[in-house]
């Protein structure tokens, strides 16, 4: 395939900050996804605090909490066993951003007037959104306006508004109208089936608004998940005079909560307020405490004050970066993109062990907010080397849903062991098409490498003990209830009617990833149960009788590992994707207009099933993922095959081939893939951004800097390099935390630098030469591979 045109930047390049000089109607949309806010609990797309009255569609409003949801009984036209039954989808929950000027009878709208002057800026270093404009109303009022929002890191449930108007030539009352507002809607789904829910209406039922001076609340219900929500507020400012204005029908569930202040303003004068919200949801709190802990926060909230609330977040994000930052001095568009998708990462995940990271974050209703297995085999590396602590909460937020798995295996007939699902929030199976959801049996071993990468960089047996062990013996079981040995040759396993991560080759024989992956599954069960038997033996014990596992299936799955079938063709030279997919026809890309892409929205699924064409990476993702398993010479055959027939309609796929350019020496290649997943977002390059980021692309990246420029891979627990420099940059720098370990690796033009900044000792490989650095010689430098671009 080709690569598209280079894209125009959308915003002018700053390494730290996007920023906004002119307000546009018609990118609206995507503005207010890239400047959204968030703090893994809270998510505020950049919806300004007023209302938008432009024209419909080019605007959407939306405040979500990750894990968050409302359920819907699927229907199905023709209905089968071991369907799934409930979809859950993020509820776009009321919107409490609201801050309505008004200069006398004038009501502030950037759509009408002029405005003379206007800025909008989001600070990754700060997590601050600030936005600057002078406005002239049509009767020649003229003021500016200047707001601040934080959704707070320290302060989960938080989030605060500054709002400050400064007159430059009005004289007379100035009204703010602060709002909750319950009256919202999810987006609907339409024809894409990657955007919204098919739900219409408000799904949130109305119990009461509470109305004080220093309090308004607003309680709710959701319908079907039984969940109850408070949206509370409170105000801080001096001289403001206030008074409620309500729209509160719980009959007709409408709701609205207004408090409206004014206060007369002359010119050169500055009128100033904050506005603090919270919400807390019955999936965290007792019912009966939300409206206490609502009020106890909003009071300690203002007693921070503003100032302070940034002050924290300044600290949370200067020691982010002080461990994640990825700098590259050589190329800006880069740099600005990668501390985008960074920051974006941090704000969308979740960290309590009860939330994951959905596939667009907490920034839009893309994919309804469900969880897939872009977690833990791209999102879960960027935080497992710069934020294990997270990492690890993503992997409790697994365990916490494994009795649903097993459930879940039980009606997929398996007698034992655990089926995670292919899409999720609360963890049970959403995907109502079988093909592309619960056929991608994969996800089982996706989790287990993450168990397993986790173990390798931290040693964390106490994890081992109490958590993943488990985890990885049930769902290792699975792969003896789906494979089996074939008629033909008894001593090949084969695995039947799967899905692989290509969505466009669905219900196939041995897909060559997922039987790797399951290869590796099985003997990462047995070297476990290897270790406990020897080091913990009573927790061993425990664990066996607790899910009665039997010696036999240690055998058996011995035997599997031994006998997996992984397809190769010996005349082309390359691994086949699957057992049927080399006999199919090769996709007609030439009579195919670039506007019938993606694929999946212009052909029947089955006319793309009969080709041979690829959506994603998919092979090549075995590649990488167990890159010991290939010679040199199979991943080059296997990127000039694969690459001609992949289309990469998902925004999955450009990272992982940039990788593999980058190590079978395509160097101008892996960079052309690397920019395209680098801007993504920024640039709109798959063109629905307006619906959310892209958050395994947004994680690529870091992969397409460390797995691919880099070279870095962990082989047996150790550190591995190969790094090289893009002709592009100077150099390029970052920072990797295994187990007590902090090592800083700088890529330059004629040296590789090793710098160990925390811990005693690090043992690390730079290509075939063993670096070993100490808390006595902390820095090592190494000749680096300057690549010729190819």
């Amino acid at each position: 395939m080709s690569f598209p045109a280079p894209h125009r930047h959308s915003y002018s390049l700053d390494s730290w900050r996007i920023r906004e000089t002119e307000f546009d109607a018609q990118s609206n949309n995507l503005a207010e996804t890239l400047f959204a806010l968030g703090n893994g609990t809270i998510g505020l797309r950049g919806t300004h605090e007023e209302a938008f009255l432009g024209a419909q569609g080019s605007s959407q409003e939306g405040n979500y909490l990750n894990g968050f949801y409302e359920s819907e009984t699927i229907h199905y036209p023709e209905a089968a066993y071991g369907l799934a039954k409930q979809n859950q989808f993020m509820l776009n929950v009321p919107n409490a951003k609201g801050l309505q000027l008004w200069l006398g009878d004038e009501c502030f709208n950037l759509s009408q007037g002029q405005v003379n002057d206007y800025e909008r800026v989001l600070d990754f270093k700060t997590g601050i959104l600030s936005r600057r404009v002078r406005w002239t109303s049509p009767k020649g009022h003229q003021i500016e306006l200047f707001s601040e929002r934080i959704a707070s890191f320290e302060h989960r449930h938080l989030f605060a508004i500054r709002y400050q108007i400064t007159s430059i030539n009005f004289a007379g009352k100035v009204s703010i109208s602060s709002t909750i507002d319950g009256e919202v809607k999810n987006l609907s789904a339409g024809d894409d089936p990657r955007i919204g829910s098919a739900m219409s209406d408000n799904p949130l039922h109305v119990l009461k608004a509470i109305q004080e001076s220093t309090y308004a609340a607003l309680v709710q219900q959701t319908k079907q998940s039984g969940f109850h929500l408070i949206s509370a507020m409170t105000h801080a400012g001096s001289g403001w005079s206030e008074e409620f204005v309500s729209i509160h029908d719980v009959k007709a569930q409408a709701s609205r909560i207004t408090q409206k202040f004014s206060q007369e303003i002359h010119p050169g004068e500055v009128l100033s307020m904050t506005k603090y919200v919270c919400y807390f949801s019955s999936r965290d709190y007792a019912e009966q405490e939300l409206e206490a802990r609502s009020r106890a926060y909003l009071v300690q909230a203002q007693q921070r004050g503003f100032e302070e609330l940034c002050a924290e977040q300044k600290s949370y994000l200067a020691d982010f970066w002080q461990r994640a930052d990825v700098e590259i001095d050589g190329d800006q568009a880069i740099a600005q993109g990668i501390h985008f998708n960074q920051f974006h990462l941090l704000q969308s995940v979740g960290r309590d062990g009860k939330t994951n990271i959905a596939a667009k974050g907490v920034t839009g209703e893309g994919y309804e907010g469900h969880y897939f297995w872009d977690t833990e085999i791209y999102i879960f590396p960027f935080f497992l080397f710069n934020k294990p602590e997270i990492a690890k909460q993503l992997l409790q937020f697994r365990f916490a849903g494994l009795e649903q798995a097993r459930a879940r295996a039980r009606e997929m007939s398996h007698a034992k062991g655990a089926l995670y699902p292919w899409r999720t929030i609360a963890g049970s199976e959403c995907s109502s098409y079988f093909p592309a959801g619960t056929a991608q049996y994969h996800i089982n071993a996706d989790i287990a490498y993450a168990i397993k990468s986790y173990l390798d960089a931290t040693g964390d047996d106490e994890f081992l003990i109490q958590y993943g062990a488990e985890m990885v013996f049930e769902t290792a079981r699975i792969w003896l209830g789906i494979g089996g040995y074939s008629a033909v040759d008894p001593e090949r396993f084969c695995i039947n009617e799967v899905t692989g991560p290509d969505e466009y080759t669905a219900l196939v024989n041995n897909n060559y990833y997922t039987n790797l992956m399951a290869q590796m599954h099985m003997q990462f069960a047995l070297d476990i149960a290897q270790k406990l038997s020897t080091h913990y033996p009573q927790d061993y014990t425990r664990i066996v009788q607790s899910i009665g596992l039997e010696s036999d299936e240690l055998a058996q799955w011995k035997q599997a590992v031994q006998c997996m079938y992984l397809p190769f063709n010996d005349q082309l030279g390359i691994h086949e994707q699957d057992d049927s997919f080399l006999s199919k026809k090769p996709w007609d890309f030439e009579n195919t207009p670039k506007e019938k892409y993606p694929l999946l929205l212009h052909f029947h699924p089955l006319v793309i099933y009969r080709h041979q064409v690829c959506k994603q990476a998919d092979l090549l993702l075995a590649m990488l993922l167990l890159s010991d398993k290939f010679s040199s010479n199979q991943k080059k055959n296997n990127f000039d095959y694969y690459e001609r027939i992949t289309t990469h309609d998902s925004s999955l796929s450009s990272c992982i081939f940039g990788i593999i350019a980058a190590e079978i020496g395509y160097h101008d290649k892996a960079y052309r893939y690397f920019m395209q997943t680098a801007r993504m977002d920024l640039d709109n390059t798959h063109g629905n951004t307006g619906h959310g980021v892209h958050t395994a692309a947004m994680a690529g990246t870091w992969m397409g800097v460390t797995y691919g420029f880099a070279g870095m891979r962990v082989n047996n627990g150790m550190l591995c390099f190969k790094p090289t420099l893009p002709q592009q940059w100077n150099y390029y720098r970052f920072q990797i935390q295994v187990s007590d370990a902090r090592v800083r690796i700088t890529i330059a033009t004629d040296v590789v630098t090793y710098e160990l900044l925390e811990g005693m000792a690090l043992q690390l490989k730079h290509y075939d030469q063993i670096v070993q650095l100490s808390s006595q010689q902390p820095v090592q430098q190494c000749e680096s591979s300057i690549p010729e671009a190819q």
